[in-house]
């Protein structure tokens, strides 16, 4: 194993949700569902449910500390529950599904205090934060089953993601405010379209369409981060399509002008960017997410430090 990896744990409610916020981030090596923080040996997924093991579902995550340092996984980690919530998350309940974080070490325990603590002080939540802090206990794997469910069984999951709660959660609380009178002066015509009234523009006379260089695509509106040209290839569209995101995105079904399609969004400015379709590369993985230029802006391999998307370097330097 790479020396410079680290592991980090946490618990934030059913595990199934807790693997795509954290994966496909840049110095991510790997994410493994599983229990930790109980009383009994090797525990199964029956017996944690049953809230009688002392076991909290969770994820823990290998990472390069120095492509995605703690501090930015803390951050991802509290825009992902309900931080008020001690008896579960969202519409699962009992001590198997409560929040908490496990440090490795005395340097994770200071960050996760630190953190815990300026998200008190924000004032964004009004009751306290109730989310526990633990010394990282043995953990036991998850069934194999229970692993990448969102990739394995990625319908069901969305269905559940949205049914218990947690989507709407996250939407309310960590989406960006949008002030529609200044979109409509900082964007042009067909970006504002695109984005805010779920608009497609031409094919073929687009700004990225063919576009080559190397780098990252980012939402025009928030900045977030969206694709890579890594994952970038002609799927003779007209429109810029990529085999995966570098971040999650959400996805709806849009039956619009009489078709049945996934709408593809991004999750913090919840800007409409396009479609994903199943007819990719199969070697790739079999998605393709076709996008309209108009949602996008470019930031070039050579300026992601200068622009402050440094942590994506790594993607380039392969």
């Amino acid at each position: 194993m790479n020396n410079k990896l680290s592991k980090a744990t946490f618990a934030g409610g059913c595990f199934w949700c807790m693997v795509e916020p954290f994966d496909r981030r840049p110095g991510i090596d790997n994410i493994v569902s599983g229990y930790t923080g109980g009383h009994t040996e090797n525990p199964t997924y029956e017996e944690v449910c049953s809230n009688t093991t002392g076991h909290l579902e969770a994820v823990q995550i290998t990472y390069d500390p120095e492509v995605f340092p703690y501090d930015q996984l803390l951050e991802l980690f509290w825009q992902q529950i309900d931080p008020t919530d001690s008896k579960g998350q969202f519409n699962d309940r009992g001590e198997s599904y409560k929040p908490a974080i496990f440090y490795h070490d005395q340097e994770q325990k200071r960050l996760a205090e630190q953190s815990k603590q300026a998200l008190e002080n924000s004032g964004k939540f009004k009751e306290p934060i109730v989310v526990e802090i633990r010394e990282a206990a043995t953990f036991y794997p998850a069934e194999e089953e229970h692993q990448d469910y969102y990739k394995k069984n990625s319908f069901h999951y969305k269905l559940y993601k949205k049914g218990s709660g947690r989507e709407g959660f996250i939407k309310e609380h960590w989406s960006s405010e949008k002030d529609q009178s200044t979109l409509r002066q900082t964007l042009s015509d067909i970006q504002y379209k695109v984005t805010q009234e779920d608009a497609t523009e031409p094919p073929f006379q687009n700004e990225y369409w063919d576009h080559e260089e190397e780098g990252i695509y980012v939402d025009i509106v928030s900045g977030e981060p969206l694709f890579s040209s890594k994952d970038k290839y002609d799927a003779g569209c007209g429109w810029p399509s990529f085999t995966k995101p570098i971040a999650p995105l959400e996805e709806e079904l849009d039956t619009s002008h009489g078709m049945r399609r996934v709408e593809v969004r991004s999750q913090h400015a919840d800007s409409h960017l396009g479609h994903v379709f199943d007819d990719g590369p199969k070697e790739d993985g079999g998605m393709r997410y076709c996008i309209n230029s108009a949602a996008l802006k470019f930031i070039n391999k050579d300026r992601l430090e200068e622009e402050g998307y440094g942590k994506y370097k790594p993607l380039f330097d392969r």
